[in-house]
């Protein structure tokens, strides 16, 4: 006999699970949608870049940011030029069309792979690793996987990299331990997302203003709840991990929105933008409100690194 007690625990966890699908499935149109229009205005890279505060950015430095971002995130989790320390095998969670992948593949001659839930951006990163010569012995690959399961044994992955890919994730324990039990005893794990601001000592919880600006981010780039960095450092403490390292890189990407402003609504991302449908334009509406979440200090560019015990 089924208690009222079970079916109001069932019918919690259904609703749970129907969101978790919704979620997923939301992420994984957003960028079958989005992609294209991406790649074909700002290239291989979907995320931010790292730039100097006091520069005058032009639009032509953008790509070298993003690569500079990749090459910072490496730097601050200690990854050395050092031949004998440089990962051997990587997987890149929430791989995009595959950017990271193949740069990191190509420095540290490592194998990579890419998970996202997005068919068309596994499709796509896979073209290009086979365009450039990457794709050979199953040397850089991509396949579609969600990053809560992901479909490889524990201990696998020397760097184990997610590039604002934390965001989507609805369960953060669940993404965290993931990433802890996908890597290898001694990997690195490097965690680069937006976070919202660390709450005071008093504080239980976001402003109402804050959270609003949030949710309206959410419904347009298919977020679940937002958590901070401490939150973050927390879970990987929980894990009893190594070296835990956490910075705030804010200043460091605010030329990065309004650049992506600036090239959507050139005529070239305008017709792009057109062509890619309704969640690609919903995303780009509300381009402006991760403009005034970074200047409000609401929201943070974090990153946060550490290393599985060996």
């Amino acid at each position: 006999m089924t208690t009222h007690g079970e079916t109001a625990a069932t019918s919690t966890l259904d609703a749970h699970m129907h969101r978790a699908c919704s979620l997923q499935e939301g992420i994984a149109e957003f960028y079958d949608q989005s992609s294209g229009l991406w790649e074909d205005i700002w290239g291989d890279h979907m995320h931010h870049g790292f730039y100097d505060p006091d520069s005058n950015v032009s639009g032509s430095d953008h790509p070298a940011a993003q690569i500079r971002m990749i090459e910072e995130s490496l730097r601050f989790a200690g990854i050395t030029d050092d031949p004998a320390k440089q990962p051997k095998t990587i997987v890149d969670v929430g791989c995009g069309i595959g950017g990271s992948s193949r740069y990191l593949a190509r420095k540290f001659g490592a194998e990579c792979r890419g998970i996202t839930l997005s068919p068309v951006q596994a499709g796509r990163a896979n073209v290009l690793a086979k365009y450039e010569g990457l794709a050979d012995k199953a040397y850089v690959s991509f396949q579609v996987a969600d990053a809560l399961k992901q479909p490889f044994p524990d201990g696998q992955f020397d760097l184990v990299w997610s590039m604002e890919s934390g965001e989507h994730m609805p369960d953060k324990a669940k993404f965290v331990n993931e990433l802890a039990r996908v890597a290898a005893p001694g990997g690195t794990i490097i965690i680069v997302t937006w976070c919202h601001r660390d709450l005071g000592p008093s504080e239980e919880d976001l402003e109402p203003w804050e959270k609003k600006l949030l949710n309206r981010i959410c419904n347009a780039y298919y977020l679940p709840e937002w958590c901070s960095t401490s939150d973050y450092v927390k879970l990987l403490q929980s894990l009893s991990l190594q070296d835990i390292k956490a910075a705030d890189w804010s200043e460091r990407v605010a030329p990065f929105w309004p650049a992506v402003i600036r090239s959507a609504f050139t005529w070239k991302g305008f017709i792009s933008l057109l062509r890619s449908g309704l969640k690609a334009i919903k995303g780009a509406l509300v381009m402006p409100l991760m403009i005034q979440g970074y200047q409000k200090g609401v929201i943070k560019f974090a990153i946060i690194t550490c290393r599985k015990p060996e």
